[in-house]
């Protein structure tokens, strides 16, 4: 995401973060499959370090995107009830695929990390549009 922001010339107006809703990996690195993928399309992840969703995020970000329904349902479950407006599908940015939600790859093959890439790319693409839309 950071990655295609900065190529639409929206990374000095968006900021762009990642956050767990579960602290099993935190301060870890992405799965190094899932690095491997995406340096395979141009994405640096080695860089980046799993952490906690925190109050502060809901305050802080106008938009908190889960990529699954269990996600969603946690997260909403600890956003304060006047700021749950922020909380959405990444999937409803979505321009070309119909899916829901994002499948977790770990326990698959290479074509589910593939596929978690493109529905990323995707949902970004629908985000970017988003985000320069007049309002």
């Amino acid at each position: 995401m950071r990655h295609l922001m900065t190529k639409a010339q929206l990374n000095e107006r968006i900021h762009v973060d990642s956050a767990a809703t579960h602290n099993y990996q935190i301060g870890s690195a992405p799965d190094s499959r899932t690095q491997q993928h995406a340096l395979q399309r141009g994405y640096d992840l080695s860089a980046l370090r799993a952490r906690l969703l925190t109050h502060e995020d809901f305050e802080h970000f106008d938009l908190i995107l889960t990529m699954d329904h269990n996600n969603q349902t946690t997260v909403n479950e600890r956003c304060p009830e006047n700021l749950r407006h922020k909380v959405r599908y990444f999937s409803e940015f979505f321009e070309q695929y119909e899916l829901t939600e994002i499948p977790d790859p770990y326990y698959g093959e290479a074509k589910d990390f593939e596929l978690v890439l493109d529905l990323v790319e995707d949902g970004v693409k629908g985000l970017i549009s988003h985000c320069i839309r007049p309002s």
